[in-house]
């Protein structure tokens, strides 16, 4: 009897042992994310590679197989082409633009001033308010009718009443629009990062730049900004992601218009796939962003844990 309940208790005490070990912990703890990410992306990853081998139509998600036969379509595509350009343009020069915007505002919000929490409010709201809501205020705030924007380019002088900008409607101000708000909704989020990355840079290192007189711009360019690398990848990362991937802002701006001058590849795989009933072809468009994003993250954090090491 003694002997089984010996036996009973060095079970318990190595099931313990095995619970309390942080790598059990760690894969115990994690797994519901995992699970649940799998169940979110990784099923629709698979569904979407496997429909872009075949010519499955609209109420349907299977298909003829036809190997790559989308691909090649997409290819020869000129609308596709000239949307994975205005993607490249749509993405690279909205986060340079944030890194630029969220580097300078952060570096002033460190500095205590009256208002400064109410200043930070209003900065981090665009990444708090619905961007479908916002999208369509600056269709107002786009309208060569109704613009304020406008009427304050027209008060200063700058255009005349009868010649105001349509910004939604020429190709260049088409782009230049959908750039300036993806910028606005992305800087809050870049900032937040800033922040928590300045935050991180010891006392002493502020104290001995302002012995060697930097100070200003300066400080921030020569001190900040490398101290800031590491963290700086992170908001590049998820800004190039984020924007790459969106179709929000450009799908209710302009919906790919005028003459296809803003289509993207996000906007695109949705008219071919959903609008034109296309599900394959859609999914082969939408699937060139992957192995682009792929090498970019791998990039970015190569870059990352090297300027981390140095």
């Amino acid at each position: 009897m003694s002997a089984v309940a010996a036996v009973g208790r060095s079970r318990r005490t190595r099931l313990r042992y095995i619970t309390e070990r942080r790598g059990f912990l760690a894969t115990l703890l994690i797994s519901p994310a995992v699970l649940f990410i799998l169940a979110l992306v990784g099923v629709p990853l698979v569904l979407a590679v496997y429909l872009s081998f075949t010519d499955a139509q609209a109420g349907s998600l299977t298909g003829k197989w036809v190997g790559l036969a989308n691909f090649r379509h997409a290819v020869h595509d000129p609308i596709f082409r000239g949307a994975l350009w205005h993607t490249f343009l749509f993405t690279v020069i909205s986060q340079v633009v944030v890194i630029l915007c969220a580097g300078l505002i952060a570096h002033a919000f460190i500095r205590k001033f009256r208002g400064r929490w109410a200043l930070r409010f209003f900065i981090l709201l665009p990444w708090a308010a619905p961007i479908a809501l916002t999208a369509i205020g600056f269709l107002w705030f786009y309208d060569p009718q109704a613009s304020i924007f406008n009427w304050f380019l027209i008060k200063l002088h700058i255009v005349s009443a009868s010649h105001v900008p349509n910004w939604l409607g020429t190709p260049k101000a088409a782009m230049s629009s959908i750039i300036t708000v993806q910028a606005w909704r992305t800087i809050p989020f870049a900032v937040v990062i800033f922040l928590a990355g300045i935050s991180s840079i010891p006392q002493e290192v502020d104290d001995a730049a302002a012995i060697d007189g930097a100070t200003g711009l300066r400080k921030f360019w020569y001190v900040s900004l490398p101290l800031q690398l590491p963290i700086a990848m992170v908001a590049i990362l998820f800004g190039i992601v984020f924007t790459a991937t969106d179709m929000i802002v450009p799908f209710i701006l302009t919906n790919g218009g005028p003459f296809n001058s803003t289509q993207v590849l996000t906007t695109y795989a949705f008219q071919t796939g959903i609008n034109a009933g296309n599900i394959g072809e859609g999914a082969a468009v939408a699937l060139f962003m992957l192995p682009v994003l792929a090498l970019v993250v791998i990039g970015m954090l190569v870059f990352a844990r090297r300027a981390e090491v140095t």
